[in-house]
């Protein structure tokens, strides 16, 4: 019997799973931030953690694991893996490979091995691969490489919009009210004054506040479809460049932004972009942990065909429960 051990290391959180070949989930173990990015001394303890704490709920060693993945958010660019391979390699599994979490988040949402992942939470980014094996990642890096969206730029624009409509620039939105109410400001001329004299930024939550005005309100609404109208451009341009416009496959939909709140608001403008690039393609919103595409990653690193019975089985184990499902920007 062979096991597995899948890890996908975020900024918040890490979390490993031990799971023999069948799928059957045997150990768990959470811990803190797994980016190096953020501090690798961290994130080696919070992985080596985590990992360990999978395995001795598993009752099994390192040396029991076949192939062991590591999906890590940050590990996009050689000098990522310049940090990341020695302290991956100081751990003693005897075959390890470590990929983007954009990477298990794609192979977590569909039963191909080929697709595109889009990703809008805090931030966006966009991975693919074809059925050639071949990879492209766009995006990922901020709105001065390209990007946009995700939380953090979502909740300048709800402030933005807000400055703009008091002083005549923007139509009247319920942006105002919303974001005064979250704020604490009685109006948005002490808003605009407290703002500039403490140097604060506007916190990522005022992002949620689209969803709740997008309804009635034209302003929310022409925001939330640029947002899905540039997420459809990356998967566009993923599509494009690895020539899988006539191919069939699945565009994985991960982060807050595609994932809770109205969606209804986003989707139709991702899937109009993509559409017109893929046509055979299909939408298709996480519903698995990443983690379960570190695993599946894994046994197909060990040269195992993936059943039907192992997708069933994760998707009992590690399916997002509704409790999850809570608006965050993770």
């Amino acid at each position: 019997m062979g096991y597995y051990l899948g890890i996908d290391g975020g900024g918040s959180k890490t979390l490993a799973i031990v799971s023999d070949e069948s799928g059957r989930i045997l150990g768990r173990g959470m811990s803190g931030c797994g980016n190096h990015q953020v501090g690798a001394d961290l994130a080696d303890r919070n992985i080596r953690k985590a990992a360990e704490d999978a395995l001795a709920e598993a009752g099994i060693g390192n040396a029991d694991i076949e192939f062991a993945l590591f999906g890590l958010a940050g590990a996009d660019r050689e000098a990522d893996f310049v940090i990341l391979r020695p302290m991956i390699a100081a751990m003693g599994f005897a075959r390890t490979d470590i990929v983007c979490d954009t990477v298990i988040g794609m192979r977590a949402g569909t039963r191909q091995s080929d697709g595109v992942v889009l990703i809008c939470g805090s931030g966006t980014n966009c991975y693919g691969i074809n059925a050639r094996g071949e990879e492209l990642q766009v995006g990922g890096f901020g709105y001065a490489y390209g990007d946009f969206g995700g939380g953090s730029d979502l909740a300048v624009e709800v402030f933005r919009s807000v400055i703009r409509s008091w002083e005549g620039r923007e139509a009247e939105t319920e942006l105002t009210r919303l974001t005064l109410d979250a704020l604490g400001y009685p109006d948005v001329e002490r808003m605009f004054h407290g703002t500039l004299d403490n140097g604060t930024r506007p916190p990522h939550t005022l992002a949620k506040l689209l969803f709740e005005a997008s309804p009635t309100d034209p302003v929310a609404r022409a925001i939330l479809e640029r947002q899905g109208t540039e997420l459809g451009k990356a998967a566009s341009a993923v599509i494009r460049k690895l020539g899988m416009e006539a191919d069939i496959f699945d565009v994985v939909l991960a982060g807050s932004v595609l994932t809770r709140g109205k969606r209804e608001f986003v989707l139709p403008f991702v899937e109009r972009e993509v559409k017109a690039a893929a046509p055979n393609s299909r939408l298709q919103v996480l519903e698995l942990e990443p983690a379960a595409g570190a695993l599946l990653l894994a046994m197909e690193r060990d040269g195992r065909t993936i059943g039907p019975e192992v997708y069933e089985r994760l998707g009992q184990e590690l399916s997002v429960k509704a409790r999850d499902m809570e608006w965050a920007m993770d």
